[in-house]
C-alpha cells in the first residue's frame, strides 16, 4: 500500500450523460464501417498489447496484485479475445444481415481487469456497437491503458469511452438510460440481479428486449473418488483454489473427496499448501498475492473465523515475506473441513478451499447437493473410472466441466466460458 500506482478522476453524472450523447452520435458511422475494417482495428490493438507486454504486466501486478505468471496470462487472454472476435466478424458478419444494437454498456470486474474488460469491449466493437466501458473502481488504470490502445489502433473515440467510477453512481446511471441497447456484466450475482431488474421489460426500437449478458460467481466443486491419482488431484486442487489468491469466478471452492481417500488427500494437500509463498507479487518467487482490498480481506477473514469458532477443522500454512504482509491485504491459503456442502451459504471469493468427505454410495446425493446450491459455473471430477466420469458429467449443471485436470484457465476459442443459474446467462 506504500506504492501509489497512479490517480483516477471518477466520472460524474454529467460525464455519463455526455458520453451517451457521443456514443449515440458515433453509432451510425461505426455500424456502417465494414466488418473487415472493424476487425483490422482489433487486430492492430492485439499487436499493440503484445508489444507492450512488460509495462502492462507491471500495471497488472501493481494495481491488481497479479503474480507475474498471472499477468502474462492475462495479457495473452486479452489478445486472444481481440483476435477471436475480429476473426468472427471478418469471416461471418455482413452489415446487411448483422445489424448492431447501438450503445452497449460494459461493466467489468477487478479480478481480470484487462482480459475481461477487453473481451467485453472487443465483442461490442466487433459487432459494430459503441462501447461505454465502466471498469471496476479498484482497477481503472489498466482499463484506461486498454482504451488508449484501442484508440491508437484506430477505433474512433466516440465508439469506445471509459467511465471510471462507482457502480452505484456511474453504473446505475448508464444502465437506466433508454439510449443503452445492451449490457455486458461480469461480477457478483447480487449486482447482476439489480441489472436484470433494471433492464427487464425495456425494448429497443424494433421491439426486442434489451440483452443482458451476465457472468457471475460459482460454488464450484471438484469430485474426487478413490481411484483418482492423489498427486494429480492435489496439484490441480492447489492451482484451482489458490492461483490468483482464489479470486477467479471459476476457482475451486469445494473439494469433495471419497472418504477412503480423504485422509491421504488432506495430508498431501496440507503439505502442498506449506510450499506456497505469499507476498508482494512483484517478486517472482511469490505464488499467492494479496486479495483486492480491505473489504475483501475482512469478509474472507470473518468467514474463516466463523468456521473456526464453530469447531470445524481449519488449516492455514504457507511461507510468507513478513515485510510485505504488513503492507497489503493478504489472506493465507486456507483449508476448511465441512460436514456437508449446505454449510456454505454464499461464495467466498478468496484463497479458501472447503473439503467435504462423501461415501461412494452417496455420489448421487452429493451431486444433488452441488446442484442445489443454485450455481453452475465450473465443476471438476477426478477419477480413473469411465462410468463415474459419464455419471458426473451427465448430471453436472455447469457451463464448464473439467475431467482429470484443474478447473481454471479457460482458453478463448477453446472452452466457451460462462455458467447457468446463479452463475450467469450462459457460455459467451
Amino acid at each position: 500500500h506504500t506504492d501509489v500506482v497512479g490517480q483516477v478522476q471518477e466520472a460524474t453524472t454529467a460525464d455519463v450523460d455526455q458520453a451517451l450523447v457521443h456514443a449515440v452520435a458515433a453509432a451510425a458511422n461505426w455500424a456502417a464501417t465494414p466488418p473487415a475494417e472493424r476487425a483490422a482495428a482489433l487486430q492492430r490493438a492485439a499487436d499493440l498489447l503484445e508489444a507492450r507486454m512488460l509495462p502492462l504486466m507491471g500495471l497488472l501486478m501493481r494495481e491488481a496484485g497479479k503474480s507475474a505468471s498471472n499477468a502474462v496470462a492475462e495479457v495473452r487472454e486479452a489478445v486472444d479475445f481481440l483476435r477471436y472476435y475480429a476473426a468472427q466478424v471478418h469471416q461471418h458478419f455482413d452489415n446487411n444481415t448483422h445489424i448492431p444494437l447501438g450503445p452497449v454498456v460494459c461493466i467489468s470486474p477487478w479480478n481480470f481487469p484487462l482480459a475481461i474488460f477487453m473481451g467485453q469491449v472487443a465483442a461490442a466493437l466487433a459487432a459494430g456497437n459503441p462501447a461505454l466501458a465502466k471498469p471496476a473502481e479498484q482497477t481503472p488504470l489498466i482499463a484506461a491503458e486498454a482504451v488508449r490502445i484501442l484508440w491508437q489502433a484506430g477505433v474512433p473515440r466516440g465508439a469506445v469511452q471509459l467511465l471510471p467510477g462507482q457502480g452505484e453512481t456511474v453504473g446505475a446511471r448508464l444502465i437506466s438510460d433508454a439510449r443503452v441497447m445492451g449490457v455486458m456484466f461480469t461480477g457478483s450475482t447480487e449486482v447482476a440481479r439489480i441489472l436484470q431488474r433494471t433492464v427487464a421489460g425495456r425494448l429497443d426500437a424494433a421491439g426486442r428486449p434489451i440483452p443482458l449478458i451476465a457472468e457471475t460467481g460459482g460454488q464450484n466443486a471438484m469430485i474426487v473418488d478413490s481411484s483418482a491419482l492423489v498427486e494429480q488431484v492435489v496439484t490441480d486442487a492447489v492451482a484451482s483454489a489458490f492461483d490468483s489468491a482464489g479470486q477467479r469466478c471459476s476457482a475451486l471452492r469445494v473439494l469433495c473427496v471419497q472418504e477412503e481417500a480423504a485422509n491421504r488427500v488432506v495430508q498431501m494437500l496440507q503439505g502442498a499448501m506449506g510450499e506456497l509463498r505469499m507476498g508482494n507479487p512483484g517478486a517472482l518467487r511469490v505464488d499467492v498475492g494479496p486479495v483486492i482490498d480491505a473489504e475483501a480481506q475482512d469478509g474472507i477473514t470473518a468467514h474463516i473465523q466463523k468456521f473456526q469458532a464453530s469447531g470445524h477443522r481449519v488449516f492455514q500454512q504457507c511461507r510468507s515475506d513478513d515485510s510485505d504482509i504488513a503492507q497489503g491485504t493478504f489472506v493465507p491459503p486456507t483449508l476448511i473441513e465441512l460436514n456437508h456442502i449446505g454449510e456454505l451459504q454464499r461464495e467466498v471469493f478468496g484463497p479458501v478451499l472447503h473439503l467435504v468427505r462423501y461415501a461412494r454410495n452417496d455420489l448421487d446425493k452429493l451431486l444433488d447437493q452441488i446442484n442445489a446450491t443454485g450455481y453452475g459455473l465450473t465443476q471438476g471430477v477426478h477419477t480413473r473410472i469411465d462410468e463415474t466420469i459419464a455419471r458426473v458429467v451427465s448430471r453436472a449443471h455447469a457451463g464448464n466441466v473439467y475431467v482429470n485436470r484443474n478447473m481454471v484457465g479457460a482458453v478463448v476459442g477453446v472452452q466457451p466460458f460462462g455458467g447457468e443459474g446463479l452463475s450467469g446467462t450462459g457460455p459467451k
